[in-house]
């Protein structure tokens, strides 16, 4: 599938891998746009506004996190992070400030195109405007708003889909593997651990219980399951 009309901006350092991605991307029709630099990626972001943007963790001076956090205030494209480590502390942080998806290195091509032609297609998707309710608890999908007892729950983009799929389903067991796919259009792997970060941050910030939650119950083996009667 050709994006002719699709920009992207890649942050990377490694110029070696900065030149293979774009190369590669631009085979596929995208518009390809290169810095190692996150204080230029910056000014980038905010001048072309580019539909998707690959982000470096590990950049020198300001780094990966720093530059998502930064440009979100005014950047509603996609951001996916790239990283070389591994570590739940990474994922849990380009979650926070904002990316819409993690990728740790070395970088399959297959995957890279896969996950940001499923992310074009959601930022492309208008939202149903539709709101769910459940006693104290109104969640709804056109301003991507949560309250809870008439107070506003914050929630991130990434936290709100979460919540919006499985209190789609109420009563039901959402299994993870339904979970990736909606979220990110990839069968679940058994490594994937961004779906349990973002329930656990869900959770909390629904004062579901850390033990034995009963607001989004885990149903070891299969799922996640959510309590429609608990609010």
């Amino acid at each position: 599938m050709n994006h002719p009309s699709k920009s992207i901006l890649i942050v990377e350092d490694d110029t070696e891998l900065q030149q293979w991605i774009s190369d590669y991307l631009v085979g596929k029709g995208f518009n390809c746009t290169c810095t190692e630099n996150g204080a230029e990626a910056v000014k980038l972001i905010s001048n072309l506004q580019p539909d998707v943007v690959l982000l470096d963790g590990a950049l020198p001076g300001l780094d990966g996190f720093e530059v998502c956090k930064i440009v979100r205030s005014f950047y509603k494209g996609a951001i996916i992070m790239i990283t070389a480590r591994d570590e739940e502390i990474d994922e849990v942080l380009g979650l926070e400030v904002g990316a819409d998806d993690y990728l740790i290195k070395p970088v399959r091509a297959r995957a890279l195109l896969t996950r940001i032609q499923k992310l074009l297609e959601k930022k492309n998707a208008a939202p149903a405007s539709r709101i769910l309710t459940f006693n104290n608890l109104v969640i709804d999908s056109h301003s991507q708003s949560v309250h809870l007892s008439g107070a506003e729950i914050k929630l991130t983009s990434k936290e709100f889909e979460v919540l919006w799929i499985l209190a789609s389903h109420p009563g039901e067991i959402v299994t993870r593997d339904t979970l990736l796919k909606e979220l990110r259009g990839y069968e679940f792997d058994g490594l994937d651990r961004s779906i349990d970060l973002r329930i656990s941050r869900v959770r909390k910030k629904l004062k579901d219980r850390t033990e034995d939650p009963y607001r989004i119950k885990t149903i070891w083996g299969k799922g996640y399951l959510f309590v429609k009667d608990a609010w």
